[in-house]
């Protein structure tokens, strides 16, 4: 299967399970991986023949700095039915959803999740 590949998207939003996240904010990235046919697209150099990374970027933005939620399991959870949702072309989808700086003790770049979500009636 083709992918469409959209790395490092970035949000300031009010995600947590702790009150001073709500309150604060923080940033989230976010990285996406489509999976869908784009031989038609390639061969046509026509954007209607794919899926327009601009519009799957507002539908992200929508979700990430929507309502807070406590896990970011759910806000990528949100995020791939809202994409699926949205653009029908889209077989399959990798959702990453990366909190850079939680408030937990220790050393680490980052903590993130990672979903795969598709189709069932494919």
């Amino acid at each position: 299967m083709d992918k469409i590949f959209l790395n490092g998207l970035s949000f300031y939003a009010y995600h947590g399970a702790l009150k001073e996240e709500n309150i604060l904010g923080q940033v989230f990235k976010v990285d996406l991986v489509l999976e869908l046919d784009l031989a038609k697209a390639g061969e046509n150099d026509d954007l209607s023949q794919t899926v327009h990374y601009g519009h799957v970027y507002e539908t992200v933005k929508y979700i990430v700095e929507g309502e807070p939620l406590k896990l970011i399991e759910a806000v990528a959870e949100k995020v791939s039915e809202a994409v699926l949702k949205q653009f029908p072309q889209i077989k399959q989808l990798t959702v990453k959803l990366t909190k850079p700086t939680p408030p937990i003790p220790g050393h680490y770049d980052s903590v993130a999740v990672e979903i795969v979500r598709g189709r069932n009636n494919d």
